[in-house]
Parts: C-alpha cells; structure tokens; sequence
C-alpha cells in the first residue's frame, strides 16, 4: 500500500491539468510538460484534485502508484516554480563563464571545457565560482546539473572540485611518513 500515492495532488490557480487517457499534461505560467502514466494505474481530475490509483493489487502497480503520484505533483511544481541546483567550484584557479549558451569551465585541465545547455535549460553564473541550473524538467536540471559535476568531481584530500552548495565531502588523511 503506498503512502505517498493514496494524497491527491493539488492543482493551483494559473496552472491546468488535462488528461487524455494515460496522457497528463500540465500547463503553468513556466511552459507546459508532459507525462503519460504506467498503465499499472489511474488517474482521475476532480475539480481541483488528481488522484492517482492502482489498477490491480500486484506489487508492479503498488510500485507505480506512488511513483505516478510524485511525477505529477513534479510536473505541477515545475510549471508554477521551476527547479534549480546550485552548484560552486572550489580550487585555485577554478573558474566558471557564460558565453551566450555554452557554458566554459576552467578547472586546472590543459584546455576549458565547455557545456551546451540542453533546451530548456538555463545557466547562470552570478560569480565566477558559482552555477545556477535552472529550467521546469526537474530531471534535466538534476541531470545536467550532474554532468557539469561530472567533469571535476570533488576529491576527498583537498576538496578542490565542483560540488552542489551545501554538499559535505568528508576529508581525507595525506599519506604519513
């Protein structure tokens, strides 16, 4: 029995919810998304209410109805707020610039690395050690968010490296003699 999946997700003012069969797509003042849900479940419009319900008892359709609940309300988060990660570099010489829609690394490499933003991604570097990923997919910001980590991950000994804002990287002791 799921927890999460058996609370109606909430449609507010400015936002719609149409659904077309398995299909829901949701429009906000952001854009509009889509999502077209297993067919382990249900969904159901009432008023200003989405409920999403199982359509047998096996552990598949118990599986996907929590799930199918936390997309929508994603979906609905999305179109009203947009996501955003906030990632910073840390390191002698670790810098980050905008150039147009490319974003350009130089993180101690021979040469700076440079990131396209996906459509409908948008980044923002406010201060050269700082990189705001925005957009209303929540997984491509996570996502893209990720792979710019990817290129110089955050090393235990010195904790040089670009790393999500508030992220703990627990140290480690150098070599003794």
């Amino acid at each position: 029995m799921s927890r999460i999946g058996k609370h109606p997700v909430t449609v507010p003012a400015g936002c719609t919810l149409t659904q077309d069969g398995q299909k829901v797509s949701v429009k906000g003042p952001k854009g509009v998304l889509e999502f077209t849900m297993p067919s382990a479940v249900t969904g159901k419009l009432d008023g200003d209410q989405f409920t999403v319900a199982p359509v047998g008892s096996d552990k598949q359709a118990s599986a996907m109805w929590g799930m199918t609940r936390t997309m929508i309300a994603n979906l609905i988060e999305g179109v009203t707020n947009g996501y955003t990660k906030n990632l910073e570099l840390r390191g002698v010489g670790y810098r980050a610039q905008l150039k147009g829609k490319t974003l350009s690394l130089q993180l101690g490499l021979s040469h700076d690395v440079n990131y396209d933003a996906p459509e409908g991604i948008t980044i923002a570097v406010p201060k050269a050690t700082e990189i705001h990923v925005s957009g209303i997919n929540k997984q491509m910001v996570g996502q893209v968010a990720a792979e710019i980590r990817s290129y110089r991950k955050p090393e235990p000994y010195k904790g040089k490296g670009i790393r999500y804002v508030g992220e703990f990287v627990r140290s480690k002791e150098g070599k003794k003699k």
